[in-house]
C-alpha cells in the first residue's frame, strides 16, 4: 500500500502480520492497560485482520493504531448495506496531536471506500474526537438498571417460551446461527462477523466469567438471549452486568427481563444499550425499581453518501435538495434531491446544507432536521424544506444497533 506522509513525518499504511500484536499493545497502552498476555492473544489475534489494520509510524516505530472489520448494517426500510466497524484506535501519548489520528483516520476510510463499504461505524469512548472525521452520533439507546429486590413482572405480561443457560460448547453455534435471522427485525442492527463473534463473545467466554441464558421458542430454536457477567458478592452490591441482550420480538423481551430480574443473590442488572422504547418500566409491577440514562450508542461514518442516501427508503413528503461537504472523502461532496421515490444528483439550489457529520445524525432518524437546524448544524435556505426533511427521514420505530464491539 502506497504510504502516506504528513508534515509531521508520520506515515500511515497497513501493519505486517508479524506487528499485529504489537498494534493491540500500542491500543491498551494508549487506554492505560497493560499487554496482553500469550493466552489472551491466541484469542485477541483472531479479531485482527492485516489488511485492515492501519498503524501510524515515525520511521519503523509504531505509535498508533486502528483496525476495523466487515459488517453490515439495516438501514431504513431493510436493505442491508456493508459496513467497516471500526475499533481498538489508539495513539502513545507522546505523539499525540501531532496528526497520527488525523492520518489514521484517513488512510482507514480511504480503504473503506475502496472496498466499496458505505458505512464505517464505531463507539466512542471520548466522543469529541470523531465528528472531525465525519462520524455523527447515529442512533441513541439508554443504560437500564433494576433494582432486583423490587422488580417483579406484572403477572398479565405474557410467558413466549422457555429460558435455559446454555453450556459453554453450546453458545456460539446457537447464537452464530439464529442471529442472521434476527439482523433485518430493527434499523440499525449490524451483521457479526467472525471479527465480531471474537471481539463480543469469545474473549469474555475464554478469558471472563460470564453466563449465557437463551429463549427457546416453542420449535425449540433460540430467538434471543442475553450475556453477562456477574460481579460482587451475594448481599454485598452483587451486580450482573448484560452485556448482549438480543430478542427476536417483544415476547422473547419479557420472558428475558423475568429471568434476569429473577436471578438469585443479585442486588442490580444492569444492562447498557438497550433500546429507548424497551418498555422495561411497564413490565414491572413497580416502575421506580428502574433507572436509565441516556447513550450515545452508533457513531456512523457514511462512507458512500450517494449509495447510503439511494439504499434507505423515506415517509411521504415533499421533496427536498439537500448540500452535502465532505472534506476528506470529496466525493461524497454534492447536492441531492430526495423524495419518497428515491434519491438522485442535482443541479437544483440546495434547501439545506450540511456536513456528512450531520447527514450521519440524521441517517437514521434519531434527530430530525428541525432540531439540528434550530441549533446550527443545517443551513437552511428554504424553511418549507424543515417540516419535509423531518418526515422524510423519519423511522416508524427507533434505530437500535446492540452490538458493543
Amino acid at each position: 500500500m502506497t504510504q502516506t506522509l504528513l508534515p509531521a513525518g508520520l506515515t500511515f499504511r497497513t501493519v505486517a502480520e508479524d506487528q499485529l500484536r504489537n498494534a493491540n499493545d500500542l491500543f491498551r497502552a494508549a487506554m492505560h492497560d497493560q499487554p496482553i498476555v500469550d493466552e489472551q492473544w491466541q484469542v485477541f489475534k483472531e479479531a485482527y485482520l492485516a489488511d485492515r489494520t492501519f498503524g501510524a509510524f515515525d520511521g519503523e516505530r509504531q505509535v498508533g493504531a486502528t483496525m476495523s472489520f466487515p459488517s453490515a448494517l439495516t438501514v431504513p426500510g431493510g436493505e442491508i448495506l456493508p459496513t467497516a466497524g471500526v475499533t481498538y484506535v489508539g495513539v502513545r501519548s507522546d505523539y499525540r496531536r501531532r496528526g497520527a489520528l488525523s492520518g489514521m483516520m484517513r488512510a482507514q476510510l480511504e480503504d473503506c471506500a475502496a472496498r466499496d463499504e458505505v458505512f464505517a461505524v464505531l463507539h466512542a469512548s471520548e466522543p469529541v474526537i470523531y465528528g472531525r472525521f465525519g462520524y455523527g452520533v447515529a442512533t441513541v439507546a439508554r443504560t437500564v438498571t433494576v433494582e432486583s429486590r423490587r422488580a417483579e413482572v406484572r403477572p398479565d405480561v405474557p410467558v413466549a417460551g422457555t429460558v435455559r443457560l446454555l453450556d459453554k460448547d453450546e453458545i456460539l453455534p446457537a447464537l452464530q446461527a439464529a442471529y442472521p435471522a434476527m439482523q433485518q427485525a430493527r434499523t440499525g442492527l449490524m451483521a457479526r462477523s467472525p471479527q465480531w463473534w471474537t471481539l463480543g463473545f469469545r474473549r469474555r467466554l475464554e478469558l471472563k466469567h460470564v453466563l449465557v441464558a437463551a429463549h427457546f421458542m416453542p420449535a425449540g430454536d433460540v430467538d434471543g438471549w442475553v450475556l453477562y457477567q456477574p460481579e460482587g458478592k451475594p448481599n454485598a452490591n452483587a451486580n450482573v452486568q448484560v452485556l448482549d441482550f438480543q430478542a427476536a420480538d417483544q415476547g422473547v423481551v419479557n420472558d428475558l427481563w423475568r429471568y434476569l430480574v429473577g436471578i438469585d443473590l443479585v442486588d442490580n442488572v444492569v444492562v447498557y444499550f438497550r433500546p429507548v422504547d424497551d418498555p422495561i418500566e411497564q413490565i414491572l409491577v413497580n416502575s421506580a425499581a428502574v433507572r436509565s440514562e441516556r447513550d450515545d450508542e452508533l457513531w456512523l461514518r457514511i462512507v458512500d453518501v450517494p449509495a447510503a442516501l439511494a439504499g434507505r427508503t423515506y415517509d411521504m413528503a415533499a421533496p427536498v435538495v439537500i448540500e452535502v461537504a465532505d472534506s476528506l472523502l470529496p466525493n461524497n461532496s454534492g447536492r441531492y434531491r430526495i423524495s419518497p421515490q428515491g434519491t438522485e444528483r442535482a443541479g437544483d439550489e440546495p434547501a439545506l446544507t450540511m456536513n456528512v457529520e450531520t447527514l450521519a445524525m440524521l441517517y437514521f432518524g434519531a434527530f430530525r432536521a428541525s432540531t439540528l437546524a434550530g441549533i446550527g448544524r443545517i443551513t437552511v435556505a428554504d424553511p418549507a424544506a424543515l417540516p419535509a426533511a423531518d418526515r422524510l427521514f423519519s423511522v416508524d420505530r427507533p434505530a437500535w444497533n446492540g452490538s458493543l464491539f
